[in-house]
């Protein structure tokens, strides 16, 4: 019997999580020649993207030393820490800049003084390596409320201060479950080139999805939540429904469409994504399932605790998303000739 709160469907159907092709016009390896540089790189969800079309990563850099281990894992290089204490000068030249930055308020609301409003944040780090190496290309990406983040002026000031540095900016926020994967992740991407070239964000395929599609066939009872985690959650849901409000669990069984986001906090309780089991309480996902959700391969190499992975695919990117994005700034580059 299926719980009343369960999110299904059975009409979807998806058998390949990273089914996406490179465009034939482009060739196997669009940016092959081009040396890119990944900041706040976290676990190289935006870097992984960029390999698989060709792209030499010459610096990374990630400060938390989990993230470090993963990325060195995967990619054979352990990621620069602190970028704030990296002199732009050290850092090789790049034709491609690659950060999923944080986002921060910054201080002089109002002035609207551009590049030079970013200082004390780590958006300024950014701008200071731009500002020295003028990459060709950057791909920037942040939480959908970034563009609302302080009435509006967070983002106001990032494409202000790239418009002042030469760069022509475009914006736009992308749903990961339209790419494939089975998960419902909006994400704002920034793309900007050094001077003004035509560019389209990828249209959407919309393709089908469905959660079965990345759960795991076999799994340990150690990720099935305890009666008292399960009664709790199911406590805090009446709770928030007293209240008139949505908050609480969510539930999905393989059929579902997709799943909610998966966040950093996932480790905690697994609230928001719980996947039902016939005859037993709900359980977590798996670190492996974590990582299809978020489109990484299944070579991609876990050699963190499970909490660690769950932190590290939460804050990471949908790397079917970045790579349609990849795409069609080759697309856009082939079209000018930077």
């Amino acid at each position: 019997m299926q719980h009343p709160e369960l999110f299904t469907t059975s009409q979807f159907f998806q058998p390949s999580l990273l089914s996406m092709v490179t465009p034939p016009e482009l060739g196997a390896s669009p940016f092959a020649g081009w040396n890119m540089v990944d900041i706040f790189a976290g676990i190289g969800g935006i870097r992984h993207a960029f390999d698989a079309l060709g792209a030499d990563c010459v610096f990374s850099s990630e400060w938390d030393k989990h993230a470090q281990m993963t990325y060195k894992a995967n990619y054979g290089d352990l990621p620069h820490g602190d970028i704030t204490q990296i002199e732009a000068a050290d850092i090789p030249k790049m034709e491609l800049l690659l950060a999923g930055f944080p986002c921060q308020p910054f201080s002089q609301a109002g002035h609207k003084k551009g590049f030079d409003d970013t200082r004390g944040t780590l958006f300024f780090d950014l701008c200071r390596i731009i500002a020295h190496h003028r990459p060709k290309v950057l791909l920037l990406e942040n939480v959908k409320g970034f563009k609302g983040h302080d009435k509006g002026r967070t983002f106001a000031v990032v494409k202000q201060s790239l418009q002042n540095l030469g760069y022509c900016v475009y914006a736009q926020v992308l749903n990961a479950k339209d790419f494939g994967v089975p998960q419902n992740r909006e994400r704002i991407y920034i793309v900007a080139f050094e001077g003004f070239v035509p560019f389209d964000f990828p249209h959407p395929p919309k393709t089908p999805t469905r959660v079965g599609m990345i759960l795991e066939d076999t799994v340990d009872d150690k990720y099935t939540i305890s009666d008292r985690l399960w009664a709790g959650h199911q406590r805090r849901k009446q709770e928030h429904r007293a209240k008139g409000n949505g908050f609480g669990y969510a539930l999905f069984d393989a059929d579902a469409p997709y799943t909610s986001t998966i966040s950093a906090r996932y480790y905690k309780d697994g609230s928001e994504i719980l996947i039902a089991q016939e005859g037993k309480n709900p359980r977590k996902l798996t670190p492996r399932e974590a990582a299809r959700l978020q489109g990484f391969p299944d070579d991609f190499i876990i050699p963190v605790s499970d909490v660690q992975a769950y932190k590290q695919f939460g804050n990471s990117v949908a790397v079917p998303v970045i790579r349609a994005i990849a795409q069609q700034i080759a697309l856009s580059v082939r079209g000018t000739a930077l």
